[in-house]
């Protein structure tokens, strides 16, 4: 019985993709894409838009691909190149937004969501948050980032950042609230 190895070695897929070997970058392609393409569309409503970046993203990742220095993982390297051409290409649209007033953080708000949501309607969800208000939710809520990075990424400050967390979670919790209360029948 043959034995067939369920997953490459990375890092003799990424030398031989610096050596523009076509099958090794299709191959990393491969597997990174989907997880890439989710990123992309965690900022871009559009699925097709968000195809656009994530391809653009690669394109950068093979260019690039000499420079990454095994620092941390993979994957994290492209993440981070996916989130930053998913900003360019939102810049370039001028879909970001940015409120800049000034507010209170308050305890009330509950950082946990009591309800059986199904990640598609959560997605909608963000999908349907202001440009400024979902950008800095994801990056901060889902891909980790802190509120200097944010800053720095976005171009704005940190208290930008922190007003744009708290009014998206804030303006999120409305939302599902809203959403229980309709599917239980209370409106």
């Amino acid at each position: 019985m043959k034995v067939i190895q369920l997953h490459k070695n990375e890092t003799v897929l990424i030398k031989k993709a610096i050596k523009n070997n076509r099958e090794a970058q299709h191959v990393l392609f491969e597997l990174h894409a989907p997880k890439m393409l989710s990123i992309c569309r965690y900022y871009i409503k559009d699925v097709q838009h968000a195809e656009e970046a994530m391809l653009n993203g690669f394109f950068k990742v093979f260019k690039y691909l000499k420079n990454y220095k095994a620092e941390g993982s993979f994957e994290g390297w492209i993440r981070r190149i996916m989130v930053r051409e998913s900003i360019s290409f939102l810049r370039q649209q001028k879909h970001i937004e940015f409120s800049v007033e000034k507010i209170e953080e308050s305890n009330d708000f509950s950082n946990q969501i009591n309800t059986e949501i199904e990640v598609a309607e959560i997605q909608k969800l963000i999908d349907g948050l202001p440009e400024g208000y979902k950008m800095v939710f994801v990056m901060y809520a889902i891909e980790g980032y802190k509120h200097a990075e944010i800053a720095e990424l976005l171009q704005i400050t940190e208290g930008t950042s922190k007003s744009q967390l708290f009014k998206a979670r804030k303006l999120l919790q409305e939302l599902i609230n809203k959403q229980n209360n309709t599917s239980y029948g209370s409106n």
